[in-house]
């Protein structure tokens, strides 16, 4: 297969997981080349995610490093050999790869958790208020960048609302649905965008008040995106200057704790849903 000049974050993570098999057999890259009849540098593209791998070429690599769980070699292939190329490759030489590979990673999500301390979110956010938070951004973007980012933003939307729509749960603080990121016009239409989001089956929004004892997570935002697998789960959090995806399975693990303790100390999503009422009425 010829070398990739950008590959996605997917195909960054697929090599990533075979290094990570390949390690925990104890081998190194060049031991694994002569048993594939190849070279190092090729498997240094490979396990980069520069250079796709056969499901042929995988199984015997699984085989090779006598990894046990299958489950977790079909997600692997699954990975592979899938060609899907969405709508956010229209996007390919607009915007920056996070972008495509945000729009990928919710694609093939089997659920998604969020945790909001500071925007609505992005899933869950109508036109206009995402307009107001892309507008503050320092620099400011160029209009065809602002635009841009507004429809990719809207078209992400669609994974809630399409057939066989995956679980969404999102944890959002008071502080969030009372920030004006605009006005109170906006601030209204964003709140009845999130009880309208709310009543989808797949769909749950969590409210955590401000007196609420117990929450000390201001700075506990993120998506947390699962895999086809557990081992293959992704967490997706804003950095100051731009976005990160975590992987290590202690990182998993510790983001998975993270949104148990944040989520504990939520609303139920009928009292969520009450409380989000009154609020739109005081506005």
């Amino acid at each position: 297969m010829p070398p990739r000049n950008q590959p996605t974050a997917r195909q960054v993570r697929l090599g990533t997981e075979l290094r990570r098999l390949r390690d925990s057999a104890g081998m190194t890259a060049r031991e694994v080349a002569v048993f594939l009849g190849s070279t190092s540098a090729q498997m240094s593209q490979m396990e980069a995610g520069i250079a796709g791998v056969s499901e042929e070429r995988l199984r015997r690599l699984a085989a090779h490093y006598a990894c046990a769980d299958l489950a977790l070699v079909d997600a692997l292939v699954a990975m592979a050999t899938d060609r899907t190329r969405g709508w956010w490759e229209e996007y390919a030489d607009v915007l920056p790869p996070v972008f495509r590979d945000l729009a990928e990673l919710e694609h093939h999500a089997r659920f998604m958790q969020v945790i909001a301390t500071a925007h609505v979110p992005g899933l869950l956010q109508t036109e206009e208020y995402a307009r107001a938070v892309l507008a503050y951004r320092v620099p400011e973007l160029p209009d065809g960048e602002m635009e841009a980012r507004l429809t990719h933003r809207m078209r992400r939307k669609v994974v809630l609302s399409q057939e066989g729509a995956v679980p969404y749960e999102a944890v959002v603080h008071e502080s969030v649905l009372r920030t004006r990121v605009a006005d109170r016009r906006v601030a209204r239409a964003q709140l009845e965008e999130l009880l309208r989001e709310s009543e989808r089956p797949n769909v749950t929004v969590r409210v955590i008040p401000f007196d609420v004892d117990g929450f000390a997570g201001a700075s506990s935002m993120m998506l947390y995106v699962g895999g086809l697998v557990t081992a293959l789960d992704t967490v997706q959090r804003d950095a100051p200057y731009g976005s990160a995806f975590l992987d290590a399975s202690a990182q998993l693990l510790a983001m998975r704790t993270l949104f148990r303790k944040v989520e504990s100390v939520s609303l139920e999503p009928a009292k969520s849903r009450d409380f989000m009422h009154h609020l739109a009425k005081e506005l």
